[in-house]
């Protein structure tokens, strides 16, 4: 093809011209910041807190470091909020499970199966690290907000058995705490593996606990 003809084909082929900024479709900001919060995750728990860095982060989400920056001020805002997300998608459907069985026993029953089952390790894990990222930096508020609401649910089904004659419980807010810190130390012992604990076992410790604890003639 002679240079005449290549240039009559350029002048009739379709032409590719470039997008102006303000044409250019964008995702909303939160979408962007959710993909990237998503993104975080997975990696976390593969590399933990200390081996993921920002261009990680966007590689994964598919996005420029740039656009990291201009949504997060850092690696730890990143992190606090991923684990955020992610204690709202564990505990809000188990609470309400827990707190809609047709007795405060049974809703026992939901809360030991709920807190330890095939799925939560990843949860477990996802946890501990971000804790671990806090002992370096100040302590995330919205997470530590949503754990105060999770011990309230706590508290609020020992108090429904106890008002309904079904426990016996002297002191509401000292059962939730002791038990909230008995389910902490089981994850860690399960994640550490050292020795190992099957999620049966740490089952049978929280329903020892509670039957003791409660008044239980047995364990729910």
């Amino acid at each position: 093809m002679s240079a005449a003809d290549q240039g009559t084909a350029r002048a009739d082929g379709p032409r590719r011209r470039a997008v102006s900024p303000d044409r250019r479709t964008r995702q909303p900001t939160e979408v962007r910041r959710r993909l990237i919060l998503e993104a975080a995750v997975p990696l976390v728990l593969e590399h933990g807190v200390s081996g993921v860095g920002l261009r990680d982060i966007a590689r994964a989400a598919g996005v420029s470091v740039g656009t990291v920056t201009y949504h997060f001020g850092g690696i730890g805002e990143i992190i606090g909020e991923a684990v955020s997300i992610e204690i709202d998608a564990y505990y809000r459907p188990l609470g309400e499970r827990m707190l809609s069985a047709p007795s405060a026993v049974e809703g026992l029953d939901v809360l030991v199966t709920g807190v330890f089952n095939t799925e939560t390790d990843q949860h477990w894990r996802l946890w501990f690290e971000s804790w671990a990222a806090d002992a370096v930096r100040a302590p995330d508020t919205l997470q530590r907000r949503r754990y105060e609401d999770w011990s309230d649910r706590i508290a609020e089904l020992v108090e429904r058995g106890r008002s309904s004659g079904e426990f016996l419980c002297d002191d509401v807010a000292e059962t939730t705490v002791r038990f909230s810190a008995l389910v902490d130390g089981l994850a860690l012992r399960r994640l550490r593996g050292a020795p190992p604990l099957s999620i049966d076992r740490a089952r049978a410790h929280l329903r020892r606990f509670l039957a003791s604890e409660l008044g239980l003639a047995s364990t729910p």
